[in-house]
């Protein structure tokens, strides 16, 4: 007795009632809807990524359409037709491969073929599978006929790469969107047949699974049935990671914490060992992308994470990582490609954009810098005058600076414009007569709103002999730190446009 052909769990576990299509109850309720009020169109066209149910939905759409006492969307499994059309064996439900049938005479066939009623069913439905696979030829001559069937004509069209499907072909159709199949779902499926075929599996190894189905029930479940053979009635986790090259989810997150500390000899180690284990470095990036993106949903939701991370920093570093895909998986050393990454993410979460830092010195000012008048020049520390927080040293050095300054300059220094305590502050008037050359130590700057060009265009300084001359009064320190330590540019801003910093 010849023992009967084996069956993979993708088939063996195809749906057989819309009821047990995962994932795509959208789809579900608008087919079970139209069959109900009798709407049912001539043409229509499921996109969606592979493995999702694009042909299974054929099917069973014709199953509904064609059973004895339909159209319905529950069909008894005691159906001949049905059955027929499960199994392939109905005259009237035409199944064609898109890419083996493309030319121009095929369709022409298929058209002629239209024309003639159904032998046993009371549709003849066309399910064409990669449609984008026809030539342009066959599409034209398909449209005329797409547009415009035989009552007892119904096309189904089923593709992965939407566009590359001519625009004249989809407005003839409806369009159904299959969407990926979000992780719960398959790991609870995944369970179901674990289940039912007797096999003892780990949650972790079922997550890993269905991490590496990218969404797709029939990847899943194809490499669920490879580690049945693989480990038998028990499977783990690691054996999952072992046969497959994953890195743990422990490692991944191992591996984003030191990216976030820049912890660069961590880093070289974690990758050392992912080498020495047959780690896949592509899928590795992209699961730590997911950890990163993990960390952007809870800074968002809490305001930080325990990693003290902004949502600039976690967008800066997808970005690099997103950038570094291809390059890791098109790369000849994917190794070395993966440092590179992981070193440029590293430098990207520890930059900071413009408008950051203007917030920062903005919110180092203090309010009562704030609120003097804006002619009365304030003596800031070396971190203000750039924005950053400098070392205790450094502002040591800078506190005695300038006590030694006012030391030997004394409270009557020329350069600084002062009003004595008894007198009363001029007016406006008296203000407005003053010029430029009046004022000691006083340089104009204002900006002129009416020109197009950037403030560092329109700013206008008048007699640099000024101010080379206050440059030259500072004490060596300051002009050490502002020149070396910070590269900063001395300048002397008179008047700012509070507007411009909104």
């Amino acid at each position: 007795m010849s023992e009967q052909a084996y069956q993979v769990i993708a088939r063996r576990w195809r749906p057989k009632q819309f009821s047990e299509l995962v994932g795509q109850d959208h789809v579900v309720r608008t087919l079970g809807n139209a069959i109900e009020m009798g709407r049912i169109a001539h043409a229509y066209l499921f996109v969606g990524p592979r493995g999702t149910g694009k042909t299974t939905s054929a099917r069973l759409f014709a199953k509904s359409l064609n059973w004895e006492d339909g159209p319905s969307l529950d069909v008894p499994a005691d159906s001949d037709i049905g059955q027929a059309i499960m199994d392939g064996r109905c005259l009237d439900v035409i199944e064609i491969d898109g890419a083996s049938n493309n030319s121009v005479d095929q369709v022409r066939d298929l058209r002629d073929e239209c024309q003639y009623a159904p032998a046993q069913c009371r549709f003849k439905i066309y399910v064409i599978d990669e449609v984008h696979m026809l030539s342009q030829q066959a599409f034209n001559a398909l449209l005329k006929t797409l547009e415009e069937p035989p009552p007892h004509v119904k096309f189904v069209f089923a593709t992965t790469e939407s566009h590359k499907v001519l625009p004249t072909i989809v407005s003839r159709c409806q369009r159904f969107e299959f969407r990926s199949i979000p992780i719960p779902l398959i790991i609870e499926k995944l369970d179901e047949i674990c289940k039912a075929e007797s096999i003892e599996v780990e949650e972790e190894a079922l997550g890993a699974i269905a991490r590496m189905a990218m969404g797709g029930m029939r990847d899943a479940q194809s490499i669920l049935d490879q580690m049945i053979s693989f480990c038998g009635k028990s499977i783990n986790q690691r054996d999952v990671l072992e046969v497959y090259g994953l890195a743990s989810k422990k490692m991944i997150e191992k591996l984003a914490d030191s990216l976030v500390d820049a912890n660069y000899d961590e880093i070289i180690r974690i990758t050392d060992e992912f080498s020495s284990e047959g780690v896949d470095f592509y899928r590795a990036l992209l699961d730590l992308s997911e950890v990163f993106r993990e960390f952007l949903l809870a800074c968002l939701r809490e305001g930080q994470t325990k990693r003290k991370l902004s949502p600039e920093q976690c967008v800066r570093i997808l970005d690099s990582l997103r950038a570094g895909e291809d390059l890791v998986k098109m790369g000849l050393s994917e190794k070395t490609n993966f440092e590179v990454t992981l070193f440029r993410a590293v430098e990207s979460g520890r930059s900071r954009s413009i408008d950051q830092v203007i917030r920062r010195i903005s919110g180092m000012i203090p309010d009562e810098i704030k609120k003097k008048r804006p002619d009365q020049p304030t003596k800031l520390s070396a971190s203000q005058s750039v924005g950053l927080e400098a070392p205790p040293l450094i502002e040591e050095s800078v506190a005695k600076a300038n006590d030694k300054e006012s030391k030997q300059v004394g409270a009557t220094e020329d350069s600084e414009p002062s009003f004595p305590k008894d007198k009363p502050e001029p007016n406006e008037e008296q203000l407005e007569k003053i010029t430029p050359e009046e004022e000691p130590g006083h340089l104009s700057g204002e900006y002129d709103t009416n020109a197009t060009t950037s403030p560092k265009d329109t700013r206008q300084i008048k007699d640099s002999k000024l101010i080379e001359k206050r440059i030259a009064e500072l004490p060596d320190a300051i002009r050490d730190i502002m020149e070396e330590k910070f590269k900063g540019d001395f300048v002397s801003i008179e008047k700012i446009d509070e507007t411009r910093l909104i």
